[in-house]
């Protein structure tokens, strides 16, 4: 089992990359985890639908092709940190690979959100797509914890 986190564009902020890279390489303790970063569409006399599109493909590409594929969204399902943790660990017993996908400022293709086998909120509230990345590091180290019994959760 492996982790992949699909993600669109680099961030921007130094000091939010830092702390990104701080709980991808935390989380990697727990899980073989791949991060992927793919290039962002420009914006500039094109549509927030052609821009998620081409995104959305570029995210495709990267995404084991028999991995369970993970759309983080805000219109999916929420979970605790202990029943995602408890998913994850289920996932890596049964063998599957993951992928969790992050779009870019306009959010996910159409088509990625279909194909996923789970749409994951990672917060009640839209988040920029680097703060989602970052949620979804540390919850991917805390889900790590958890399962080993260690005591960062609290």
């Amino acid at each position: 089992m492996k982790l992949v986190v699909a993600a669109v564009g680099k961030p921007r902020n130094p000091a939010l990359a830092a702390a990104i890279r701080e709980y991808e390489e935390r989380a990697a303790h727990y899980w073989p985890l791949e991060v992927h970063e793919v290039r962002e569409e420009p914006a500039k006399s094109v549509s927030a639908d052609l821009v998620r599109e081409r995104e959305g493909e570029r995210l495709a590409k990267v995404v084991p092709p028999l991995a369970h594929l993970v759309a983080c969204d805000p219109g999916g399902a929420s979970k605790s940190s202990e029943a995602f943790s408890s998913w994850l660990q289920g996932e890596r017993e049964a063998g599957r690979d993951v992928a969790f996908v992050i779009g870019g400022a306009y959010g996910l293709s159409a088509q990625l959100r279909a194909t996923a086998r789970t749409r994951l909120s990672l917060a009640p509230w839209t988040l920029p797509h680097e703060l989602a990345r970052l949620v979804l590091a540390e919850q991917l180290y805390r889900a790590g914890t958890l399962v080993r019994r260690e005591p960062y959760h609290k």
